[in-house]
């Protein structure tokens, strides 16, 4: 069936509706209080001229799929998660440098636990959030920590193991990883108050502290009295905070945004209790193809009120012939002879952002600030009340204090786009708050130490490790480590060897740790790299990779959500700067190393052995150390570079070494 029989059969019910090209791929993905009128209006020649979108549209749609729901909210949320799953390269996709975290609870676990994540799963586990600022979410982890003693390791707490780390020894943790620490029970009950501490259920939790509290008094139990009594405390001093917040004025997002050049910047202030508490920043490039639409005149642009990015559904739309003919294309040069101009529609980019944005959120806040109006809001808002269960007003203000606020935020939006897209250099602390975000770091980096592995089919093998700090290569601490334990290739095991090697000295020196442990790698690196700080009892380490070619940075931990970062983002450019520099500080030295080995060697002492061939064995072997052992254990392979003869020089040579040493 063809695209014009498929339009004679849609209903005229509400729906989405998916266009799909030659390949199967859906392009585009719309939504629709009539279905059939509005993929009508796809066809009708004056709106494939009028929005030059809708005509590459229509050039490449090939079939047409579509869902019918009960009203046009359920529409909404519908094309949401289509948009999300599929990615139409016809639809505006929220791109984001930022997100903002969440406190995950673990509760599918034997011993839950509970850490700062930024990806909501379908996993058994509790979410909490998200948080803003997002060193909020780090701090009530600690406060969780201190107070509740409930870990955040990267320790497989579903088995028991035969020693507890460090965090057990300074009262950060109960141990549940080692078997009679502390019972299933006591665990439990543990899990619980923290559970209704995430959840504000404070009155809960404090009758729970306070008659465990009394009870372990009575039977002298007077450290676990006095730890309760601190849990009370800490509890009570968030309950006062919030009680002075909810003082102050209600919740909003304010957006605003700066379009140039066919790049658009955009803006979100987060308003809490009346407070601007955290800024969020996104970028878009090459969006003509996306968010641009097409009028007749450029003075006719204030008078246009309807989406750019579908059809105008008040345009008649084409009629079907009962043949199922080609559709009526009613011609509309002549109103358009000056010739189309291309306009950035913000309507309809707020339109698709603001979908995207809090259709899936557990929390929306009660007022939503943007810089123009777009057909949608009323319906949006009406969707979100019914979601979250309370009103909620999304405006464009034209005047007053609120327009002012939204007209600061654009201003702000313009240092972004300046600072993205004109390559401005950010500011040290900027950078380090950026790097923070993006690897889900507990505090801004002051210090970052890169390894990597460079060596020749497994010979020479060495390793560098390069330190940047606050800013800036910090070269004083470079260093330099020879692979002492590995024979042939193995990376892996190499890496694991230099930093247990590195951080067991820095434990023995009593110096501090770096803020971020970086390998230049992929996963196999990375939890070689883990291995080796979990040996010497380095749990909370953070540790991150980044491996090459696809430039995917691998945070230990949260392996499955590997960070991908946009290709001129400043974060980016940083760690491959870090990682660049580490590859080639490893690689002058393992030439230094080669060039050593060449100029002397033992194999010089043998008769019948010159230049030549010392350089072809050790090409051959990798190393004096590999060539001796094949000479010990397999001599015969010897002659697959030098003669018999010569093969026979170079075993008695080893044989008689080895027995003037032995």
């Amino acid at each position: 069936m063809d695209l014009t029989e498929k339009i004679r059969t849609l209903p005229t019910g509400a729906g989405c509706y998916l266009y799909k090209n030659a390949e199967g791929e859906v392009i585009y993905v719309g939504k629709a209080k009539n279905l059939r009128a509005r993929v009508r209006s796809y066809f009708l020649a004056a709106n494939q001229l009028a929005n030059a979108k809708t005509g590459s549209l229509m050039r490449e749609a090939v079939d047409l799929e579509y869902i019918l729901v009960a009203n046009e909210r359920e529409a909404l949320a519908l094309e949401n998660n289509l948009i999300k799953q599929r990615k139409p390269r016809f639809n505006i996709l929220l791109r984001d440098d930022k997100t903002y975290p969440y406190i995950k609870l673990t509760l599918g676990d034997k011993h839950p636990k509970v850490f700062v994540t930024r990806r909501l799963r379908k996993d058994g586990s509790a979410y909490f959030g998200p948080y803003f600022p997002g060193n909020l979410a780090y701090r009530l982890v600690e406060v969780i920590h201190r107070s509740f003693l409930i870990p955040s390791c990267k320790v497989d707490l579903n088995r028991y193991h035969p020693r507890a780390c460090l965090q057990y020894y300074i009262k950060r943790c109960l141990g549940p990883c080692v078997q009679g620490f502390v019972s299933q029970e006591d665990y439990a009950q543990a899990i619980r108050d923290v559970q209704l501490f995430l959840e504000g259920k404070s009155t809960e939790l404090e009758a729970r502290l306070t008659e465990r509290m009394e009870a372990a008094a009575e039977n002298m139990q007077f450290e676990l009295a006095a730890r309760l009594r601190d849990q009370l405390i800490t509890i009570s001093q968030a309950q006062d905070r919030q009680r002075i917040a909810s003082t102050d004025d209600e919740d909003a997002d304010v957006f605003g945004f700066h379009y140039e050049n066919d790049m658009l910047a955009v803006n979100l202030f987060h308003m809490r209790a009346g407070k601007i508490v955290d800024r969020r920043e996104m970028f878009w490039e090459e969006l003509p193809e996306f968010a641009a639409m097409e009028m007749p005149h450029a003075e006719e642009m204030e008078a246009e009120t309807e989406a750019a990015l579908e059809p105008n559904p008040a345009m008649a739309a084409p009629t079907i012939r009962e043949d199922g003919a080609a559709l009526d294309q009613v011609s509309v040069l002549e109103s358009v002879a000056d010739g189309p101009t291309a306009v950035f529609s913000a309507a309809t980019f707020f339109s698709a952002l603001l979908k995207q944005m809090y259709l899936d959120q557990t929390y929306v806040p009660k007022h939503i600030y943007v810089p123009v109006d777009f057909p949608d809001r009323t319906v949006l808002a009406e969707a979100l009340r019914e979601r979250i269960g309370h009103r909620i007003e999304i405006a464009a203000p034209q005047r007053g204090d609120k327009r002012s606020l939204v007209d600061l935020v654009c201003q702000n939006a313009k240092q972004s786009y300046d600072q993205r897209f004109r390559v401005l250099q950010p500011s040290i602390q900027r950078m380090q708050e950026a790097l923070q975000d993006a690897l889900m770091l507990a505090e801004p980096p002051e210090r970052i130490e890169c390894f990597d592995i460079s060596h020749i089919q497994g010979a020479e093998t060495v390793a560098s490790m390069v330190v940047w700090e606050k800013g800036a290569m910090k070269k004083a601490d470079y260093r330099k480590f020879q692979v002492k334990t590995v024979s042939g290739v193995d990376d892996f095991a190499s890496m694991r060897e230099i930093i247990h090697r590195r951080y067991l000295r820095l434990q023995e020196d009593k110096k501090p740790m770096p803020s971020l442990v970086l390998i230049d790698g992929g996963l196999g690196q990375l939890h070689a790299a883990a291995e080796a700080l979990e040996e010497i009892g380095l749990m909370t380490q953070p540790l991150a990779s980044i491996a090459k070619r696809e430039e995917i940075i691998y945070v230990h931990g949260q392996e499955d959500d590997p960070v991908v970062l946009d290709r001129r983002s400043p974060v980016l450019h940083v760690i491959q700067k870090i990682r660049d520099e580490s590859h080639r500080f490893a690689v002058t030295y393992h030439r230094k190393r080669r060039q050593m080995r060449d100029r002397t060697s033992e194999l010089d002492e043998i008769p019948g052995v010159g230049a030549i061939t010392r350089q072809r064995l050790l090409e051959h072997f990798g190393s004096v150390r590999a060539l001796k052992q094949t000479a010990e254990k397999n001599p015969d392979a010897l002659t697959a570079v030098v003669n018999k003869a010569t093969a026979e020089k170079i075993q008695r040579f080893f044989h008689s070494n080895d027995q003037q040493n032995g």
